[in-house]
């Protein structure tokens, strides 16, 4: 079990092929964090959204997470940038795979992770290394962030909300609080997407392009941020008895209609987003006396919110 963690310690030597682009989508001209605001947009703090830039998230692209007593986390996956291990994830949630199994380790300051403890339980039907969807060629950002940051050259947004980071050849999704992860042995291992991961303390940025990132929770964080922290080495609970249960793992399209969240994410591709971007990098006057022209994108994270 422990070699599938280590990962999450070791930034390994040998490096899988890179991982093709993800599928082209039609993209809008890029956005500058100083563009113009339009004269409707003044009305209110040029930041603030408008109703039409709060988009629908595919039910298909929402894993539910019940654990016992009830507690519900839900999970955005991101199939463009991970479309494999994606795949993976979706055929076990439809098998019921994680039913029953359980969260097993939670690393203060780090993540928490969830799956089979054991390793041994049977994943039928997924692929069984897939490729290494840790980053891919070119860049599809909207909205960029100022400045660059020890791990990236640029920093932005995809247009439907996911951030971003890239060195000008290539691009990949960076380690933010709440960004949900494929563990994996050593390379040339990629890990299956039975065992997730979440980052539950600051930002673990040096994982960036070594670990597949497949999404995001956007809903119920705290019941895992809360859990008793693990006392073996990488946060592993030292007895079984800590295990928390998970009860269900589901796709929302799977689960009656009544039943199914349903979620938006807040568009970038638009001028009031790019101010929101400004405002991050600059917080305003009374309580900030310095302005700092910059801001690390894991401090500046696309809202996501449950459909009104």
């Amino acid at each position: 079990m422990l070699t599938s963690l280590f990962a999450l310690l070791v930034l390994v030597q040998t490096q899988p092929a890179p991982s093709p682009a993800p599928q082209a989508v039609p993209q809008p001209s890029p956005v500058p964090v100083a563009a113009p605001l339009p004269a409707s947009a003044t009305a209110f703090n040029p930041w603030d959204a408008a109703a039409e830039d709060w988009r629908g998230i595919p039910a298909d692209e929402l894993l539910v997470m019940t654990l016992s007593g009830d507690r519900r986390i839900v999970i955005r996956l991101a199939p463009r940038y991970a479309p494999v291990h994606v795949d993976n994830i979706r055929k076990l949630a439809v098998a019921q795979w994680w039913d029953g199994e359980s969260v097993y380790r939670v690393q203060d300051n780090y993540v928490v992770q969830w799956g089979d403890p054991t390793e041994k339980k049977p994943q039928p039907g997924v692929v069984a290394n897939p490729p290494p969807e840790y980053d891919w060629a070119g860049w599809d950002g909207v909205t960029m962030l100022s400045r660059r940051d020890p791990y990236a050259a640029r920093s932005g947004y995809s247009a439907d909300g996911w951030p971003l980071v890239g060195d000008g050849d290539r691009s990949w999704m960076p380690h933010c609080y709440g960004m949900v992860g494929v563990a994996r042995d050593l390379a040339p291992s990629t890990g299956t997407g039975s065992d997730l991961y979440t980052v539950i303390g600051h930002g673990p940025r040096h994982l960036d392009r070594n670990i597949a990132l497949a999404g995001r929770i956007v809903e119920g964080i705290e019941h895992l941020t809360v859990l008793p922290r693990g006392m073996e080495a990488l946060g592993i609970y030292d007895d079984p008895k800590q295990y928390v249960r998970i009860d269900t793992v589901r796709l929302a399209s799977e689960l009656p209609v009544g039943e199914r969240p349903r979620f938006e994410y807040r568009a970038t591709d638009n001028p009031r987003f790019a101010a929101w971007v400004k405002m991050r990098e600059n917080r305003e006057p009374p309580f900030f006396t310095v302005q700092l022209g910059g801001a690390d994108i894991c401090n500046a994270m696309p809202a996501v919110r449950r459909t009104p």
